[in-house]
């Protein structure tokens, strides 16, 4: 039986297809509302993941025997799902890391390094992980260089006359987020992407957020790095790809040194592979990348409209459900936003509400979300966040929101 129906889906079925999904706590079917941080695996990528191990675990790319080949030919289609999945020009421009954080510490530390002089700017947005901070920081201290900020407005959306305002000839690099996971607002890249370009920046885009939610089509948005992680996206933890065009990649000196990285070895000097493995030194995290191919036919099985449709119902759903409640404030609220819904109650600490929801099942994350200048700039500790994927239901959200309003009456009383 299919999981997509033209243009619905069958969501049991499609919940059928997740394990952990099939569990009490504190005897409670478990609710699962914690997308926005890793989303669950469905059975094929588990089956993957085995299959790799008992079937044909083996070093890739240097072994002629069948294993190793094997190994080898799994591990680079996911580089070419990889590619179409992105509509790169090239699987040279796909680079597998370990994640969105890696990707953006490689393109900080080879092309930052090798590019940025003292004087120049660096703009990054105020909603961003730490993760698209904290590199930037580090390279503009070491190079003498200036962070700028794109601030937001209270609705938690980037305020673009700011950025016009911000970006000159100094501005080398613009990074920002294509959703962000904190307030789910989605941004207007492709306008911050042209204005870079008009003055001569590099943009980076941290697509941790939008790789199971939005189209990404990479040579469109012309961006010049994209970032996605498996982990967020029904897939593994510990992998992800950095998209890069090739004339930049070709020019940034390795990342990390060791074996796969080169083409000759001398103790007098050492020549580069070629791209994508001049940038993946070393034995890389084979298994994740091989069960990655399967996150992306589920993905691309249900289609990112289809998805993306019943996800949006789900945060309309649960905004008027959660808004309704007493002392509620919604944080985040800007009109385009992905599956994420960031609120606090007046009184109560987003922990308490945090575990207490726990004990009916129900996980949700609470706390900063790593990205405490939102927070600071919206005034508040924390918040809940309830992030929805494509296995949720209104019947679930339903328990949400009776349980928050449980944890209000509690509290207050």
């Amino acid at each position: 039986m299919s999981i997509a129906l033209s243009n619905a889906l069958d969501i049991e079925k499609i919940r059928s297809l997740f394990p952990v999904l099939q569990q009490q706590i504190h005897g409670k079917n478990l609710i699962y509302f914690d997308n926005a941080a890793t989303s669950q695996k469905p059975v094929s990528v588990i089956n993957a993941l085995v299959e790799y191990y008992q079937g044909y675990n083996a070093n890739i790319h240097r072994g002629v025997h069948t294993l190793a080949e094997k190994a080898t030919k799994a591990f680079e289609e996911t580089r070419q799902k990889s590619r179409s999945f992105i509509n790169a020009n090239s699987e040279q421009e796909i680079i597998f890391v370990r994640g969105v954080t890696e990707a953006i510490n490689l393109v900080a530390s080879s092309y930052g390094r090798a590019f940025i002089k003292e004087g120049d700017e660096i703009i990054i947005s105020g909603l961003e992980h730490h993760s698209n901070i904290v590199p930037w920081q580090m390279l503009c201290e070491e190079k003498k260089a200036r962070l700028r900020i794109i601030p937001i407005t209270d609705n938690g959306e980037l305020d673009l006359d700011a950025f016009h305002s911000l970006i000159t000839e100094r501005c080398k690099i613009v990074a920002v987020n294509h959703a962000s996971n904190s307030l789910g607002t989605i941004n207007p890249v492709r306008e911050i992407i042209k204005k870079a370009h008009e003055f001569g920046a590099i943009v980076l885009i941290d697509g941790a957020q939008a790789g199971a939610h939005l189209p990404i089509n990479v040579q469109d948005l012309d961006c010049d790095f994209y970032c996605l992680s498996a982990h967020k996206m029904y897939g593994p933890t510990g992998t992800g790809i950095l998209y890069g065009k090739r004339e930049l990649l070709e020019k940034m000196p390795p990342y990390q040194g060791g074996g796969e990285m080169i083409r000759d070895v001398t103790f007098e000097k050492t020549s580069y592979n070629d791209l994508p493995y001049k940038f993946e030194a070393g034995t890389p995290n084979i298994a994740d990348v091989i069960a990655y191919n399967s996150a992306f036919d589920f993905i691309l099985e249900l289609g990112k409209d289809t998805i993306a449709g019943w996800e949006q119902e789900l945060l309309r759903y649960a905004t008027d459900k959660i808004a309704a409640l007493p002392g509620v404030k919604l944080v985040g609220t800007a009109p385009h936003k992905v599956s994420v819904l960031s609120f606090v109650v007046e009184g109560v600490h987003p922990f308490d509400i945090g575990q207490m929801l726990d004990t009916r099942g129900i996980a949700v994350r609470t706390g900063h979300h790593c990205t405490q200048p939102v927070m600071d700039r919206l005034g508040i500790e924390g918040t809940v966040r309830a992030s929805f994927a494509v296995y949720n239901t209104k019947a679930e959200i339903d328990q949400l929101a009776e349980g928050v309003d449980r944890v209000i009456k509690f509290m207050k009383s």
